[in-house]
């Protein structure tokens, strides 16, 4: 999404990633990047949570008007209300675990 963001940039639009992949965000470099450690396929917090979801908008639009650099990458401050990990099949966990 970052290097499709650049794209709409080009064309005057002002765009706001919201990732749950830091790592990844952080190397393609989209113009304004709103980090959520949550699982992934939960970028807005979980299914009808709407406060969080709410939230999560509020702080990607301010995002929007307040970045002042290109490439910024903000942290969220939200956390995921119950432990979760990384889930690999047996067999892929060790060699997924070592990259």
């Amino acid at each position: 999404m970052g290097l499709v963001s650049r794209v709409v940039e080009e064309a005057g639009i002002p765009t706001v990633c919201i990732s749950t992949g830091r790592d990844l965000t952080a190397k393609v470099k989209p113009p304004r990047s709103l980090f959520l450690n949550f699982p992934m396929g939960n970028t807005f917090g979980k299914a009808g949570d709407v406060n969080t979801q709410t939230e999560v908008l509020r702080m990607a639009l301010d995002l929007v008007v307040t970045a002042r650099q290109a490439g910024i990458l903000v942290d969220a401050p939200l956390q995921w209300p119950t432990p979760f990990t990384l889930d690999l099949p047996p067999a892929n966990r060790e060699e997924q675990l070592k990259k």
